[in-house]
């Protein structure tokens, strides 16, 4: 097994709506969640987290407290992700239909209501509870694989 992954993550509450981004590059996969993605030696979290969402969603936002850690790993791949959640506010940008996320990973970009999270396919299980009912949580290794 690899050495654990260093990642941020953005929970935005924006109009009562949770963005939401693609999981996987494959457009088949249905796994939504927060944007952000690994940590750049050098940088602190914060940083690395708005730059992360800025590519991912073209939205310049504020970094605030964490909120959740969350641990993953898919055995299959021998991989280990540690993420780290921040609540975020956007300071400027809107989601723009024709923004290219530089990596080519995400492809969808969206803000859900409450009841549509409810339907989807989303990793970490207790985002939408951190995001809506506030608080901070700690998720321990969490099965993931795509699907």
């Amino acid at each position: 097994m690899l050495q654990p992954r260093l990642a941020t993550r953005a929970v935005i509450l924006h109009d009562n709506r949770l963005l939401l981004v693609n999981a996987y590059r494959d457009p088949a996969a249905t796994l939504w969640c927060a944007p952000g993605g690994g940590v750049e030696a050098g940088a602190s979290l914060p940083d690395n987290l708005a730059r992360e969402v800025h590519e991912e969603t073209g939205l310049t936002i504020r970094v605030g407290p964490p909120c959740l850690v969350n641990e993953f790993h898919d055995p299959d791949r021998g991989f280990h992700q540690v993420e780290v959640f921040f609540r975020c506010t956007i300071t400027a940008g809107m989601l723009a239909e024709g923004w290219a996320d530089p990596e080519g990973i995400v492809t969808r970009r969206r803000f859900f209501t409450q009841d549509e999270v409810r339907d989807l396919r989303l990793k970490p299980d207790s985002l939408p509870r951190v995001a809506w009912a506030r608080g901070f949580g700690y998720d321990p290794l969490e099965l993931i694989q795509p699907a």
